[in-house]
């Protein structure tokens, strides 16, 4: 059986992950128990890490890795696959066997194929499907999920779709299927290069959860991430840019005139492109330290480049919370102090 092979395979590269990492991740580095490093396509950086030590199994086992920047995890099968491009579990067995010394089977049944990954996980292409096989919003478990969020502002929104049946891989056990948030992640020409997912809950809006799935990771992305945003609206010389969907959701349920774009991470908040026409950048902030680093790094890469950087501040954790538990009226005047005089009346009434 495929998954009995996979599960040996795992295991005996987790007894060896820092070879595994050096091997297969040669853009990361060792610092104590952990490998760093971009993410399992072996890019620069250091928001995905791998756990070196650990136990044999379970959430802190030796092998394991997950991705701060976009909520992916897995296992060094996983890392062989990404790294290299694979899609078939045989060529993905293949290389891991090869790099364990182990003999290769005499034998490869058709089961012993992938059958859940139409194109590279994680890939841009892999993001245009998911998308493809969405739906508009409107009437669906997403448009009631914002709402249940105190959102109103569902004009330009066609970057948000609705998946009823989206695929949930937890770090244990079989494949889920839960509806979906599903956003379009887009470069400044609107070209789709990923898609971000947040797995809802059927049941309803609860505090616990907030609407989203009572899973692990409700929330992850997929695809080109880097310097590109889930976009509401089209691009002037103002803007808005934050985090969450919700946030910048939130922020248009009172500035609905001013376009703003999601990152999805502070890591990615940071490294936004600009669009030539900017000249006024706002950044809405999370009040937490990952929050602080990107406002900081955000506004040296908007004052070399000649942009005014403003940033706005919520009185609680973010702007959905003071949506959902200050009240419209209340955002509107924390927002109203925070930005520009000439801008309180361009952008906070809607165009007709």
């Amino acid at each position: 059986m495929p998954s009995r092979d996979a599960s040996e395979l795992a295991s005996r590269l987790a007894q060896g992950a820092e070879a595994v990492c050096r091997r297969y991740l040669s853009n990361g580095r060792r610092e104590g128990r952990y490998w760093l490093v971009g993410d399992a396509r072996n890019a620069p950086g250091r928001s995905m890490f791998v756990r070196l030590k650990g136990s044999d199994s379970g959430r802190g086992a030796a092998g394991k890795w997950t991705d701060a920047a976009t909520g992916e995890h897995g296992d060094l099968l996983d890392v062989i696959r990404e790294s290299l491009g694979l899609a078939d579990f045989k060529d993905v067995s293949d290389e891991a066997r090869r790099f364990l010394s182990m003999p290769q089977p005499t034998s490869e049944p058709h089961e012993r194929r992938i059958q859940a990954v139409p194109a590279a996980g994680g890939s841009a292409e892999a993001a245009r499907r998911l998308v493809s096989m969405s739906r508009p919003i409107p009437g669906t478990l997403v448009e009631t999920y914002l709402r249940a969020r105190a959102i109103t502002a569902m004009h330009e929104t066609g970057c948000l779709r609705c998946h009823p049946r989206c695929y949930y891989r937890p770090e244990h056990g079989p494949t889920e299927t839960w509806p979906a948030m599903i956003a379009t992640v887009t470069d400044l020409k609107g070209k789709l290069t990923g898609a971000h997912r947040t797995w809802l809950d059927p049941g309803g809006f609860s505090e616990a959860h907030l609407g989203r799935a009572p899973i692990d990771t409700p929330r992850r992305a997929m695809g080109e991430l880097l310097g590109h945003a889930v976009r509401f609206g089209g691009c002037c010389d103002v803007m808005a840019a934050g985090e969450g969907i919700e946030t910048m959701l939130s922020q248009r349920t009172v500035l609905p005139a001013m376009p703003a774009l999601a990152a999805l991470s502070a890591a990615h908040l940071s490294a936004i492109l600009f669009p030539d026409t900017l000249r006024r950048l706002y950044i809405a902030r999370d009040n937490d330290p990952a929050g602080e680093g990107a406002v900081a790094t955000l506004i040296e890469r908007t004052n070399a480049a000649g942009i005014e950087a403003m940033v706005l501040t919520p009185r609680l954790g973010d702007f959905n919370e003071d949506l959902r538990l200050l009240g419209a009226d209340a955002l509107r005047g924390i927002l109203r102090v925070q930005i520009a005089a000439q801008d309180v009346e361009r952008f906070m009434t809607l165009a007709a």
